[in-house]
């Protein structure tokens, strides 16, 4: 990585965790700048202003996430060729994941912009609701790989599945801030865990 490469990156961390602490609307800056040790023409040489700046943060969020569940869900489709147990083998290791974060998660940058989207343009706008989308794309896919060997064992929207799995996570993380309680989190997910089990679990022999 260059010089140049890592400052960019290095005002990136500074600004999403500003941003994840205390929200857009909250953090300058003229704060970034002072926590990098940056001049005002240092920064605007990375980014040319703050919608910029919000821009380059999500897609490195959700490149982020993206690589996380690659090898997450990837590692579950290596430990066994049957969808369903994969698929619940990379539940517990997500938990697991989530469990081994330092302080708890976080937060989640996609619900800092949803929640102050006034202050962003079209673009970024349509970049949080596409990834949004990619995500829980590829939760239904797995739920569609799964669904061909297990059928559901009760009617159910896939598509809801699929989204209910991002709903869990930030609402967990909402949860666990709220309450001062990082486990919240594991466990949300690990619940989730068990209700795909018992959706997709082949009845019990009579």
């Amino acid at each position: 990585m260059s010089k140049g490469e890592a400052t960019r990156e290095r005002i990136l961390e500074i600004a999403e965790a500003a941003v994840l602490a205390k929200g857009f609307g909250a953090t300058s800056i003229e704060e970034v700048i002072a926590e990098a040790g940056l001049t005002k023409s240092g920064f605007f040489y990375h980014f040319k202003d703050k919608n910029a700046l919000a821009r380059e943060m999500l897609r490195r969020y959700v490149a982020t996430n993206d690589q996380l569940f690659d090898d997450i869900f990837g590692r579950g489709r290596e430990l066994s060729d049957d969808p369903l147990q994969a698929f619940l083998i990379s539940l517990k290791l997500l938990a697991e994941t989530m469990a081994d974060l330092p302080g708890g998660h976080p937060g989640c940058l996609i619900a800092s912009i949803c929640y102050q989207e006034r202050l962003f343009d079209r673009e970024i706008r349509d970049l949080t609701a596409q990834s949004v989308r990619a995500w829980n794309a590829r939760f239904r896919a797995i739920l569609d790989g799964i669904a061909v060997v297990y059928p559901p064992r009760e009617p159910v929207d896939l598509d809801d599945v699929a989204d209910m799995l991002s709903c869990i996570v930030d609402g967990a993380i909402i949860m666990s801030k709220t309450l001062n309680d990082p486990s919240r989190l594991e466990r949300q997910i690990l619940t989730f865990r068990s209700c795909i089990k018992l959706m997709f679990a082949p009845p019990s022999p009579s």
